[in-house]
């Protein structure tokens, strides 16, 4: 198991629920999924995790808001920089502490990594990227009232906030992590899918008011670094047709010319598994030779196809 993988971790599979939003709750989801990213490691996997960061960039965002009468709010840039620091530092002390038990001699290195975005990209007309905790729709209504939030209704689990989710371009540090990736790195990379910076009318980079999407970015680094595999780290074991009702399938084995008809099918929704296919596809036509969708609890089984959903080119 030589080959090099992208491992995308999500940022709301941090927090198991809204009793679980403590940093000390969140390390502990961390440790659980390190144990299983461990064990793909000792198993031989040359790997780069990236991880998601909308609840927790949301968290940040609301700290600030509490604040604003004695503090300005924090920018949305410097929020993903941020939680890029946070949570690759979490996952870096509880993956070296995995390999102590393992006996595995690996180093670990956590890249805060910006990412390139047209600055004319439709999305900053079109806010469409959940982040920050789910409410109800009550409290989405008075959001949208009080602070002008642009909030819309999440795969049916709650409303949250949206924002302009540009498309990822350019990764900034990618020679930074190649160089790290061939000295037997693994590392922790464009979290959050990447702080989104513009190149302005100067050409100097420019933060901006804006999240990339996680899997979106993640698929940008596996495409660029010629990763053999891309894989996502999910709450569902696996890819289902029809979805959450009584005649759901998994599907175990797919191309890419199945999965595309399936999404044009309608079978995935916004904001859940669709940008994951979406990312997929990106990957695959790009050169990627599979990838692998299932949850942190069967991601050496799913590597060795005896679990999960693998697609192929």
């Amino acid at each position: 198991m030589n080959s090099l993988a992208v491992l995308a971790i999500g940022g709301n599979s941090l927090i198991k629920d809204k009793d679980h939003i403590a940093l000390s709750s969140q390390y502990e989801a961390i440790q659980e999924t390190s144990k299983f990213i461990a064990e793909l490691i000792a198993e031989g996997q040359r790997l780069i995790i990236t991880h998601g960061n909308g609840p927790q960039v949301g968290f940040i965002y609301r700290r600030g808001e509490l604040a604003r009468h004695e503090l300005p709010l924090i920018p949305l840039d410097i929020c993903g920089a941020d939680t890029q620091g946070a949570i690759g530092y979490m996952i870096q002390m509880a993956l070296l502490n995995e390999f102590r038990k393992l006996s595995v001699e690996k180093k670990v290195a956590a890249v805060v990594t910006k990412v390139i975005v047209d600055r004319d990209d439709p999305s900053f007309q079109h806010p469409s990227k959940p982040i920050g905790s789910f409410m109800s729709e009550e409290e989405a209504t008075l959001h949208r009232k009080e602070a002008g939030w642009q909030v819309m209704e999440d795969a049916g689990r709650g409303f949250r906030r949206v924002v302009p989710s540009p498309i990822p371009i350019e990764i900034v540090e990618l020679d930074v992590v190649r160089l790290l990736v061939e000295d037997g790195y693994i590392v922790i990379a464009a979290g959050g899918g990447g702080i989104p910076v513009i190149r302005n009318e100067q050409g100097d980079l420019e933060g901006v008011e804006a999240v990339i999407d996680k899997d979106m970015g993640s698929s940008l680094l596996a495409r660029n670094l010629g990763a053999d595999t891309f894989i996502i780290s999910t709450s569902v074991d696996a890819v289902y047709l029809n979805f959450g009702q009584v005649d759901q399938k998994p599907l175990r084995r797919v191309s890419l010319s199945e999965i595309k008809k399936y999404l044009k099918e309608g079978h995935f929704k916004p904001g859940s598994m669709r940008p994951k296919i979406e990312a997929i596809i990106q990957f695959l036509e790009g050169g990627g030779e599979k990838a692998i969708i299932t949850s942190p609890e069967n991601l050496l089984k799913a590597v060795k196809g005896e679990a999960g959903t693998t697609l192929t080119a």
